[in-house]
């Protein structure tokens, strides 16, 4: 999969990117993901603040996560979807305004209990997973991005594959809204992320270093093909998940 070096602050603050879904799925082109939602939950009163919504993608194995940070009440949860079992997560540390909040998130996870410590600046800049405990899951790597009231994020879930031949999976992140857009790909049974970042084109198209075609946004489903820098083909395909 073509690596590059990943842009932080892509959307309104600061965000990091990771990748997945199994292979040989196919999607419709008019695919319609029910559960998601189609306009912000974050509040514009959080947009400069620690407070709000923050969105991203976990890989390894797949997966999604959001975090509420008193989002318009006391409540400070995060539910996160790993390979199709959802966790809810809470935590016991109270927000106080002008610092970073670091907490750790608690669950459990089939039957096994997990911890997941969240951290974000005073601003809401650079949210991010510092550690994580996952039994099943040592090699789970996660990436946030927080939502603004102006700003949707949406993730995707998907896989790549190249003439190499090579298979893995393939997660995106992307605001329509700042025409932006930010994944990364890992590939099957490895530890390492290749990161990705760019641009949304009028039409839907997703150009990394504003030149470098790596796949459609058409509705809710990504798909595409490119080259690599190996000239090896590499195609791209996924959906949207949260």
């Amino acid at each position: 999969m073509k690596k590059v070096i990943l842009i932080s602050s892509i959307f309104l603050f600061a965000i990091i990117f990771a990748g997945c879904k199994k292979s040989g799925d196919s999607t419709p082109p008019d695919y319609k993901c029910a559960s998601c939602k189609s306009t912000p939950d974050a509040l514009a009163v959080n947009d400069g603040s620690s407070k709000g919504v923050y969105k991203g993608i976990v890989i390894g194995s797949t997966g999604t996560i959001q975090f509420n940070i008193q989002n318009g009440s006391s409540t400070i949860t995060a539910t996160m979807v790993l390979d199709g079992t959802t966790v809810n997560l809470t935590s016991s540390v109270n927000w106080v305004a002008g610092v970073s909040y670091v907490a750790p998130f608690t669950g459990t996870l089939n039957g096994a209990a997990i911890t997941i410590t969240f951290k974000v600046d005073p601003n809401g800049a650079n949210p991010m997973i510092t550690s994580s405990n996952i039994p099943g899951h040592p090699s789970a790597q996660f990436n946030l991005a927080k939502e603004s009231s102006v700003a949707l994020i949406e993730c995707f879930e998907g896989t790549y594959e190249t003439t190499k031949p090579e298979k893995g999976t393939f997660n995106l992140i992307v605001s329509r809204f700042l025409k932006k857009m930010g994944g990364s790909s890992r590939q099957s049974n490895g530890t390492t992320n290749g990161d990705f970042s760019g641009t949304i084109t009028s039409d839907g198209k997703l150009m990394q270093n504003g030149t470098d075609y790596i796949g459609t946004l058409s509705g809710e489903v990504v798909s595409g093909s490119f080259k690599d820098n190996d000239g090896k083909t590499v195609t791209v395909k996924g959906k949207r998940t949260l």
